[in-house]
Formats: C-alpha cells, structure tokens, sequence
C-alpha cells in the first residue's frame, strides 16, 4: 500500500521498532537509571512517579506520531535514492541522524545546558533508530 509514493508498511515496520528500541533503551536494563538522575527525576518519589504514568499514553501517542513522520520522511529519501540494500539504508539513516538530528539535539542540549550524557545517551538513541529504520526501510524496497 503506498501513499505519496511510500510505502506504507515499512514505515509502520519502522516506527513501531523504533518505539520497542525506546523500550528497551530507555529500560532499567540500559540508560533508565542515569536518564532520570540526570533528567532530575527521583525513582523512590511515588506521587512524582504517578503523576508522570499518568500523562504517558498521551506522551507515548505523540512520540509515536512523530516517529511515522520521520520513517515516512526517511522512506521517502531511501525511494528517491534508490537504496534496496539494508547496508545502505543503515548508512543512508546514519547520514540523516548525523547531519540533522544529532546537530539538532547538540544545539538543545547546549542551550538548555543539559548534562554531556544526558545528551549522549539521548543521541544514543536515536543513532539506534534511525540506523534500524534506514535497514526496514530499504530491505523492504527490494
């Protein structure tokens, strides 16, 4: 099923193992204690805890949304470049993270003076994704 000349399904393959990376990154198996400690949040604060649940389906949705856009975006570069390798939609995902996103997210964390590893760890992340798109996206183009 295409749209605007994307094809649907690997953008929605895309953005939902963009989501399950998040999951997993953003886990107490990886980056979960040092991303709250140093975005200031306290683990043993229950009434904070709660109050951050409350509002995550909502935040989860949007982010979720977001991610479409830009597996859509990246579907639609990989199309016009004719990328039909997974290595080169790895590589075709990594130049976008480095020129775009990463540079983004710098100027961020510099600006808001956020920590060097909060910044790397967030980076980090979408580093992972967008290399993981970059690879759905083009082997699916085959």
């Amino acid at each position: 099923m295409y749209y605007m000349g994307i094809n649907i399904w690997p953008v929605l393959a895309a953005a939902v193992a963009t989501m399950v990376i998040g999951f997993l990154w953003y886990s107490p198996a990886l980056f979960a204690k040092p991303w709250t400690r140093l975005m200031g949040y306290d683990l043993n604060d229950k009434a904070r805890m709660a109050e951050m649940q409350r509002g995550a389906a909502k935040m989860y949705a949007l982010t979720f949304v977001a991610t479409l856009v830009s597996a859509a975006m990246l579907a639609k570069i990989i199309a016009v470049t004719t990328v039909n390798s997974p290595l080169y939609g790895v590589k075709i995902g990594l130049a976008i993270w480095l020129g775009f996103v990463t540079t983004v997210q710098l100027t961020n964390a510099l600006f808001n003076k956020k920590p060097a590893k909060l910044y790397l760890i967030d980076t980090g992340y979408q580093l992972v994704c967008y290399a993981v798109m970059g690879a759905i996206i083009a082997m699916w183009n085959r």
